[in-house]
């Protein structure tokens, strides 16, 4: 994959360490950390993605690549630090990474590794230094990490922390965000755990509370929910993809609150998954969006809008005190195993058939034909 900016590589090292934990199919803590130090000339940032999770690979670092303006603009110098171990090693494996070397046999360079002392765990940690804005990338990772709040990944605990150790007059490290890792293991990963984070994702005003709204979903009779899914033919290796989607219609009652009715816009953001991870939406599935005869439901879309990644649907005559939200999460069945080389990142992933995603929305008729 091809990196083109700070914030898309964050995202993809996040991904591949969601993944080193699904693979370790037991409690994993998956932390992203940035180390502001604003005395340097320019101001630095230094980031980190850890994780307790199984199965790093070299791979997913060599085969990388980065636009050249991404280093001409003095955002990142290009190389990465990587720390790694598994249970029965006895050291800790330290590497440093230079995306700059066109040979990427050639990137990788092996330093002197870190004894464990006897313990038993396993991790990888990748760390790196920017000059991109400390503000602009906490506000970016913010928001990444509220739509990964939305699907709370199985077994995995996810947090998100700033370090002001570096600051003057500063001793101190925030955590920005923690999300709590799903009550269900992995095997049973399945729609219905999607209906019941997206429903409280929606009884919460799309989390923008801390609990349910009691002005509007008291009960919870004014819900209606739908579910979806479809088997998607794999790569060649024979992966299991699924496609799974949830559907919520919601209808706020007459008591409620001007700022609730402003939550209710008429446009629908489809939020999309893959892997577990946030992802920019295929255009595959922007057409198969488009397809739909919605008005055979009911509805009228006006328009659908690629907005930095998000679908946006937008309604013409939708009652005000109603609102549609959508979730699609794509995954593999049979998570990556050990042997596996590489790790696909949902930023360059483009094998999603329209057809397929046309059958799992379409599941949703029984529920917008009431």
């Amino acid at each position: 994959m091809e990196i083109d900016s700070v914030e898309m590589l964050c995202k993809h090292l996040i991904f591949c360490a969601v993944q080193r934990c699904r693979l370790k199919n037991d409690m994993c803590r998956l932390s992203v950390k940035l180390a502001p130090s604003p005395w340097c000339n320019p101001p630095l940032v230094r980031i980190s993605v850890s994780d307790t999770g199984v199965g790093s690979t070299l791979e997913e670092y060599q085969h990388l690549k980065y636009q050249s303006g991404l280093v001409q603009a003095g955002k990142w110098d290009g190389l990465m630090s990587i720390s790694t171990t598994s249970i029965s090693d006895k050291d800790m494996h330290n590497l440093n990474l230079n995306m700059k070397n066109t040979a990427s046999s050639k990137r990788l360079t092996r330093l002197p590794s870190t004894s464990k002392n006897g313990a038993h765990f396993s991790g990888t940690e990748v760390s790196m230094s920017t000059f991109e804005s400390f503000d602009h990338l906490l506000e970016d990772l913010t928001l990444f990490f509220k739509k990964m709040l939305v699907l709370k990944i199985p077994l995995v605990a996810v947090e998100l922390l700033v370090d002001y150790y570096n600051m003057p007059g500063s001793c101190t490290e925030n955590c920005i965000m923690a999300i709590e890792c799903g009550s269900l293991p992995f095997p049973v990963e399945s729609v219905t755990s999607l209906r019941t984070c997206f429903e409280d994702y929606v009884l919460k005003h799309r989390n923008k509370l801390d609990s349910v709204c009691p002005y509007c979903f008291l009960t919870g009779e004014n819900l209606m929910v739908g579910t979806g899914v479809a088997s998607c033919s794999g790569n060649m290796q024979g992966n299991a993809l699924v496609m799974e989607a949830v559907v919520v219609i919601s209808e706020l009652p007459m008591v409620a609150t001007p700022s609730c009715f402003r939550e209710h816009e008429r446009e629908t953001q489809v939020l999309f998954y893959r892997d577990f991870v946030p992802s920019t939406i295929p255009k595959s599935l922007l057409s198969a969006l488009e397809s739909i005869n919605w008005k055979s439901y009911g509805l009228t879309l006006r328009n659908i809008m690629d907005q930095d990644g998000c679908a946006l649907l937008e309604w013409e005559s939708l009652p005000p005190t109603l609102h549609i939200d959508i979730i699609i999460h794509y995954y593999d069945k049979q998570y990556p195993s050990q042997s596996d080389s590489q790790l696909t990142s949902p930023l360059d992933w483009h094998g999603i058939q329209s057809s397929n995603c046309i059958i799992c929305i379409c599941h949703f008729h029984n529920l917008l034909s009431r």
